[in-house]
């Protein structure tokens, strides 16, 4: 019974539940980055570079049986990739840090008297 106990408290804690909810939104965000990179990226930014690369002469290059020219197109495909979902993603955290500071509205009503009675206390 102990054990059950215990399963239950892990199962409904907080970070259980956060967890949950992330893995479901980050796998339905999947499916945007998919289409971020395959018809946003791909089209304007990775096929003109890859061809300025000649990355497409890549696959001819083996080593017997091991193609490692498309192990190295695969790897260029990810950096150029990565580096451009990292722009967007600097690019949306800056767009949030600049929406969420806020002005410091000063001390409330009740702070400012209680910070006149603590000055009439350390006066006498």
């Amino acid at each position: 019974m102990a054990l059950l106990k215990d399963f239950k408290e892990f199962i409904t804690k907080g970070n259980i539940l956060e967890l949950a909810v992330a893995v479901v939104v980050g796998a339905a965000f999947t499916g945007i980055i998919s289409s971020f990179v395959g018809d946003v990226i791909t089209p304007l930014l990775l096929t003109p570079a890859l061809k300025a690369a000649h990355v497409q002469d890549l696959d001819k290059l083996t080593w017997g049986a091991v193609k490692y020219g498309n192990f190295i197109a695969a790897i260029l495909k990810f950096l150029i990739i990565a580096f451009v979902v990292f722009l967007a993603l600097k690019a949306v955290t800056t767009f949030i840090k600049k929406k969420d500071v806020a002005v410091d509205p000063g001390p409330s009503s009740t702070e400012l008297i209680l910070m006149e009675i603590l000055e009439e206390l350390r006066m006498r």
